[in-house]
């Protein structure tokens, strides 16, 4: 995945789901790559965007975690 980075990793799916939102809202495109097991759900979602927007996303998730 050439271009793209991982900002945000976490083993709680809605979590990653708020992140996403948020930076979507931010005009930052993100996606979400599961690799969590489908029958025990262990393993880890990760939050990925293009690597221009990464510095951005990462103050983002940064201000969020310290509200």
């Amino acid at each position: 995945m050439e271009g793209w980075t991982c900002v945000y990793t976490t083993s709680v799916l809605h979590d990653a789901e708020m992140i996403r939102g948020m930076l979507e809202e931010n005009e930052i495109t993100a996606f979400l790559i599961n690799k969590q097991d489908s029958v025990y759900l262990f393993g880890d979602i990760e939050v990925h965007v293009h690597t221009t927007n990464a510095f951005a996303a990462v103050q983002l998730i940064n201000n969020r975690d310290s509200e």
